[in-house]
């Protein structure tokens, strides 16, 4: 073998284990990271959503994590924490209480001493300060029984007028709604509807559909929010497809064609222009994010309404 050939042939097995190399460190960087199971215990005496919604947006915070949820409501008594502590000591991890009674927390945080489990009680960074605040001391109460079935009824008969007045049924009492989303086909009013319902708001969803006047109910209320839901074309085109797609249906009509569904959007936003009511673009955003949006309006629209004041 010529010098030449040697000299290529030394080359050529340097780069390739260059590249080996390479290929290695790149497989190591883009390997998938593990998840992380831990057990997570939520603990409440009460019904558990307050210490529940809070792990679960602290867990939101960090990537590549699964916690095991062990949720225990209604912990107001020894016989109702005993069970507790057991499954604490058989799977240890973080635990995220809110508990009154002054015995049964520390035998709690005790139990999570002896562990080496963090223990967060999620109330005392709020209540401590407000006691001060209000230059009042604390009930000690789990809860309040009578303001809990004040929600309670208030929630229930919020679900009761959105089911009634869902997709534009059984309307003649608009005007008696907290908000009124509208909007074209497919724009998530029913799911906002029912989230904002919920929430103790009674929301009533209008559909406005190509070729038909808006209801003249709608046209004419005066007490309610309005509020119009729109997404962009390619999004809706796609939902509205596999809505169809769902119900065995044809997928080349005009309820997907591009100039209908165009059309479709700027006249419900023109209307909405026209009428002065504002306008969330559900695109990009999940229910929960429309609702939230939903709620900041009608707060505005409470404030403008009391004078600006919020009195």
């Amino acid at each position: 073998m010529r010098n030449g050939d040697k000299f290529a042939l030394l080359s050529w097995r340097a780069d390739i284990s260059t590249l080996l190399t390479l290929s290695t460190d790149r497989r190591e960087i883009l390997k998938p990271v593990p998840t992380r199971n831990f057990h997570l215990h939520l603990i409440s005496d009460s019904t558990g959503e307050t210490v529940n919604a809070l792990a679960r947006a602290v867990c939101a915070q960090f990537e590549g994590i699964k916690p095991i949820e062990h949720i225990y409501g209604l912990v107001r008594s020894e016989k109702q924490l005993e069970r507790t502590l057991t499954n604490i000591d058989l799977y240890p991890g973080p635990v995220f209480f809110s508990i009154i009674n002054p015995e049964l927390r520390e035998r709690l945080e005790a139990t999570c001493r002896k562990l080496h489990m963090p223990c967060f009680s999620v109330l005392d960074p709020f209540i401590t300060p407000m006691a001060n605040f209000l230059n009042l001391s604390i009930s000690g109460k789990a809860g309040s029984k009578q303001n809990m079935d004040s929600e309670y009824f208030k929630r229930i008969a919020a679900l009761n007028y959105t089911m009634m007045h869902d997709d534009g049924q059984s309307q003649g009492d608009l005007n008696d709604a907290d908000i009124i989303l509208t909007g074209v086909s497919r724009t998530s009013k029913t799911p906002t509807c029912m989230y904002l319902a919920n929430r103790g708001f009674k929301a009533a969803n209008v559909p406005l559909v190509p070729g038909i006047d808006p209801p003249a109910e709608l046209l004419a209320v005066t007490k309610p929010l309005v509020v119009g839901l729109t997404t962009s074309i390619e999004r809706l085109r796609q939902v509205r497809k596999n809505r169809l797609l769902s119900l065995n249906e044809e997928t080349e009509t005009d309820y997907v064609d591009p100039e209908t569904v165009q059309r479709e959007i700027t006249q419900a936003r023109r209307l909405c222009a026209r009428k002065g009511w504002p306008v969330i673009d559900v695109t990009r955003r999940s229910i929960e994010e429309v609702a939230a949006a939903v709620m900041n309006l009608h707060q505005q629209y409470l404030d403008q309404s009391l004078g600006g004041d919020g009195r």
